[in-house]
């Protein structure tokens, strides 16, 4: 039978390396909608260790990627589990958890997020809901992105739900179906050049605001042919090393001139995907860029709405934490009209201690 209230954590970990989101959320299904409300959360941060790992893992043996999925799932245990602890957290239904993505090549029809074993269930005496990718995949599916069922549930009140992490992706709503796909890069690139000059991140975009605008370098971002492919499409970090950093590096600018240009070029590319005055929500690390937000702002005219922070930096976290109940509910948590499956379909596996 099912139930209208779930009390769940929420686990993801993004491209842009930020940490780990954990969330622990209620669930409230009452009028034929979700409510939810975030009880606490918190983002543990990647040593210098993880970051390394998780960022040359795409070029591992597949002997090497088993060990490391291994390692990651016992260290997705032990934050969680800290979480949890630290929290006094009880009686929870499931830790529903995105895991970490190494690989994503739905074109040759594969993906892989590491952190999805079912010793994660052993080691948290918890059933957890993972693997969320993998038969949309299987489906004939981009696998990405998943957030969209969220959005329409959670988030129906704005034209445009944004998200701003390791790749720029937004959803909306289209001759009543959920559209969605990622637009292009954002931390992904913007972060590995502010590690250059020794920031972790661009904070309020400070050092991109600092740079020179490179028209040459602009043209050629934008005429990236990604950019004028129809949706469902995705974007992976294979697809960042062949087309973006080669481009960038060939420039031979200054670290704050790509960090410069690389923002306008965000800004233009989100710009090109929404309708005049529009609202959108925007959510994730991106939406601290006040420079990036300041540039689309300049360029398109909509409103932008940045929420709570709660919503902001664990809004991810939250929506898998939805996918995971929709998964045991046994109710289609993945939209064909968003990832190209051949149907919707209710995606995850489902792991018992």
């Amino acid at each position: 039978m099912k139930k209208n209230k779930y009390h769940i954590i929420g686990v993801m970990s993004g491209t842009s390396l930020d940490g780990i989101d954990l969330a622990e959320i209620l669930f409230d299904y009452s009028n034929g909608k979700w409510n939810f409300n975030i009880l606490s959360a918190e983002t543990v941060p990647y040593s210098s260790f993880w970051k390394d790992e998780l960022r040359e893992a795409i070029n591992y043996s597949e002997e090497k990627l088993d060990r490391l999925d291994f390692k990651y799932t016992e260290k997705l245990s032990e934050e969680i589990l800290k979480f949890i602890r630290k929290h006094n957290i009880l009686e929870i239904d499931a830790v529903c958890s995105h895991g970490h993505t190494v690989l994503h090549q739905p074109e040759k029809g594969f993906t892989y997020q590491i952190g999805n074993l079912p010793r994660i269930s052993k080691l948290l005496g918890q059933t957890v809901v993972c693997d969320f990718r993998m038969q949309d995949v299987e489906l004939g599916g981009q696998g990405a992105p998943l957030v969209p069922i969220g959005d329409k549930l959670l988030f129906s009140e704005y034209d445009y739900c944004l998200n701003l992490g390791g790749f720029a992706n937004c959803s909306f709503e289209k001759d009543g179906q959920r559209m969605a796909f990622d637009i292009c890069p954002v931390n992904i690139v913007l972060n590995k050049y502010a590690e250059k000059l020794g920031k972790d991140f661009d904070e309020d975009g400070k050092l991109a605001a600092s740079g020179n605008l490179d028209e040459g370098l602009l043209q050629k971002l934008n005429a990236l042919t990604f950019y004028t492919e129809k949706p469902p499409k995705s974007l992976g970090l294979e697809w960042v090393r062949e087309y973006i950093f080669p481009l960038l590096e060939a420039s031979e600018i200054s670290s704050e001139a790509i960090l410069r240009t690389f923002t306008e070029h965000i800004a233009v590319q989100l710009a090109n995907h929404f309708s005049e005055k529009a609202s959108v929500l925007i959510t994730g690390g991106g939406a601290y860029n006040s420079f990036l937000i300041d540039r689309l702002k300049n360029i398109a005219s909509v409103e932008v709405v940045i929420p709570s922070t709660e919503i902001l930096e664990y809004k991810e976290a939250l929506i898998f934490g939805l996918l995971g109940v929709l998964k045991l509910r046994n109710e289609v948590n993945c939209l064909a009209s968003v990832t190209g499956a051949k149907k919707d379909h209710s995606s995850g596996k489902i792991f018992n201690p």
